[in-house]
């Protein structure tokens, strides 16, 4: 059986929230995610506490160049990123939802794939601050928060995975079959908490700090 966080020390812990800008939160966003921008405001609550707690908070933004030199295999996946309409480094729809925005000495780490460590400094900052644990949020729960549970579980980090503060979006028929956001989320939340991660509400989380 996966581990289970039993405690969690907040001078060793570090929330991150990953992506919650703009492009994947506000109404209209060309790649919004329903869930995301649902859960928002109960994300924001739960930073507050954690900053009261002494928990360090780190955001990831998934952002690009607008020459595309990081552009990667992105352009054939998303057409707005292809477009460049959304995910543009220094665009207001890059920067982290208002409700969310990182206060002063809490940084923003900018990533140009899925996981918040490949080809970052993410782990080199957790180092530094003595992290053992990791907990994650943010949009989407499939890709980029998966990634970044992945890699973070792959360097040896506990993980804590919110499953109330976390979303995606509907899944369009490409081959194999369209997928709810409930499904891809529930699906997802099934995979890490037997492979990866202590899946948890906000509530648990909270009710765990020592």
């Amino acid at each position: 059986m996966p581990y289970i966080c039993e405690t969690i020390d907040p001078a060793k812990t570090a929330m991150i929230v990953v992506d919650m800008q703009n492009d994947f939160v506000a109404n209209g966003a060309a790649l919004q995610s329903g869930q995301a921008a649902a859960m928002a405001p109960r994300l924001a609550e739960t930073l507050q506490t954690c900053r009261d707690k002494g928990i360090r908070i780190v955001f990831t933004a998934h952002v690009h160049r607008r020459d595309g030199s990081d552009m990667g295999l992105y352009d054939d996946l998303y057409p707005p990123i292809a477009d460049r309409a959304a995910l543009v480094d220094g665009t207001d729809g890059a920067e982290i939802f208002p409700v969310l925005a990182p206060q002063p000495g809490e940084h923003v780490i900018k990533k140009h794939r899925y996981s918040g460590f490949f080809a970052t400094d993410l782990d080199l900052l957790l180092r530094e601050w003595g992290i053992d644990t990791v907990v994650i949020s943010g949009t989407t729960t499939e890709n980029c928060c998966h990634a970044t549970a992945r890699d973070a579980m792959f360097r040896n980090y506990k993980v804590v995975f919110l499953s109330d503060a976390t979303g995606s979006f509907d899944y369009p028929d490409v081959g194999q079959g369209a997928l709810s956001a409930e499904e891809v989320h529930r699906a997802t939340l099934t995979i890490l908490a037997f492979s990866t991660a202590h899946v948890m509400t906000t509530d648990e989380f909270l009710s765990r700090m020592d």
